[in-house]
């Protein structure tokens, strides 16, 4: 961290691709903690998995406890997204590899009310991107494959994760940088001292008999690192 900029803040926000869809309500209340939900939207088309859509999401955000995070894996991202931000979404994260226009389609999230992100694949290079910095709010580097929970974090991405703090940091935009795939106590402390201050976790927190907790010790975790 520069001198002058004051330590930022460990965010975590749970992924409801672990939860138990039947009790989606309940399954929200257990991390009530949590400083958002992270709600992946997958098509079958970009990513080969299928999860939910705008009516679902839209249900979820009039229920949740805390912010919602969509986190858009689909195909056609420019024609869909807008629709998430009109949902009163706090957070919409759409690919790049499926955006044809991402500064026209980030500067319509946040025309729109939510907070634009901009995700990017395991193998997708920060660097073609760093000049449209100042258009996001976030960039989410993915650290596993994206399409399923459950898979192990891929250490591979931590040069990709310095590399795009210092560009931020050399900038002097305020983007924060969020990770999200195999996010565990031991992980969240190594993509932390990269430069990652948003951190998604899934298995991690509904795997745990109290996710609350779970949360509180990622958070504690990765703050640590943080500083």
């Amino acid at each position: 961290m520069t001198a002058n900029r004051p330590v930022a803040r460990c965010c975590i926000s749970p992924s409801i691709l672990s939860a138990d869809f039947v009790n989606l309500q309940a399954e929200l209340g257990r991390i009530a903690n949590a400083d958002a939900v992270h709600v992946d939207v997958m098509d079958n088309h970009f990513v080969p998995n299928l999860t939910i859509g705008l009516p679902v999401v839209q249900r979820i955000q009039e229920v949740s406890p805390v912010p919602l995070d969509a986190h858009l894996m689909i195909a056609e991202v420019d024609r869909w997204a807008p629709a998430y931000a009109d949902a009163g979404l706090a957070s919409v994260t759409f690919h790049v590899e499926a955006s044809n226009a991402p500064i026209k389609l980030a500067r319509e999230l946040r025309a729109r009310g939510a907070k634009a992100g901009m995700a990017l694949r395991p193998a997708t290079p920060v660097e073609p991107y760093l000049d449209m910095l100042a258009e996001l709010d976030m960039l989410l580097i993915m650290t596993v494959e994206p399409g399923f929970g459950g898979q192990s974090f891929l250490d591979v991405t931590l040069p990709k994760i310095r590399r795009a703090q210092q560009a931020i940091e050399g900038s002097g935009v305020d983007v924060a940088i969020q990770v999200d795939g195999g996010i565990t106590e031991e992980t969240i402390t190594r993509a932390a001292e990269a430069g990652a201050t948003m951190f998604v976790a899934g298995s991690a927190v509904y795997g745990a008999a109290d996710p609350g907790k779970a949360i509180e010790l990622l958070r504690a975790k990765g703050q640590l690192a943080i500083r």
